[in-house]
């Protein structure tokens, strides 16, 4: 469940690795569908706006997982190791490694991986580079025009595929126009369905 919650925050909000470590309890507004960033990159707070189903799953571990790793003093970090303490960052990611090799995606990384993977999906879905600057905490623009890159390979990669003029012999089956887009989005749900099931099997066991 504490694993569920991590990887539903960092895709929802694509925080950084000390940020996650990080964040308190007092820094979740989860009623009002926000997160707080204190002390980012750079020393700058910032906003982060999450979506209903993480929501969900951070108040379901607050109720419930949590109150079984907290130790006394409690200074109200929100993730907990099974000693009761902080993840250290090189802890967290692998944690989250573990589940991305079990779902057995094919892909490579941990935290980093869903935080592109974030950005990646809203800029391809419509949102504008500007507002996806400011969930990042990018302070230049330009760091976060990578994205618009990753876009613009996937919009090629359709058109490479749909497009009677493509190719001077074009004979090729059509591709899914999701793109690189659908791909991520499988592989994602290939994780958290691969976390359900080792809950399941531990629940059972």
């Amino acid at each position: 469940m504490r694993d569920r919650a991590i990887i539903e925050v960092i895709y929802a909000t694509g925080l950084r690795r000390l940020e996650i470590v990080n964040l308190k309890l007092f820094d979740l507004q989860l009623d009002r569908g926000l997160i707080v960033v204190r002390q980012g990159k750079r020393k700058k707070d910032r906003y982060v706006p999450i979506g209903e189903r993480t929501a969900a799953w951070l108040k379901k571990y607050i109720a419930e997982a949590r109150p079984q790793l907290a130790l006394e003093p409690d200074d109200l970090t929100v993730f907990l190791t099974a000693e009761g303490e902080p993840f250290s960052r090189d802890h967290l990611t692998w944690t989250v490694r573990q589940h991305i090799v079990a779902a057995k995606t094919g892909k490579v990384g941990a935290c980093h991986l869903f935080r592109h993977c974030m950005a990646t999906h809203m800029h391809e879905n419509g949102a504008d580079i500007r507002f996806i600057q400011q969930i990042l905490g990018h302070e230049d623009i330009k760091t976060t025009q990578i994205y618009t890159h990753v876009a613009l390979r996937a919009l090629q990669q359709v058109y490479a595929a749909t497009h009677p003029t493509a190719f001077i012999e074009k004979e090729r089956t059509p591709q899914s126009s999701n793109g690189n887009h659908g791909e991520a989005q499988t592989a994602i749900t290939d994780v958290l369905t691969a976390i359900d099931r080792e809950a399941t099997e531990d629940d059972e066991g």
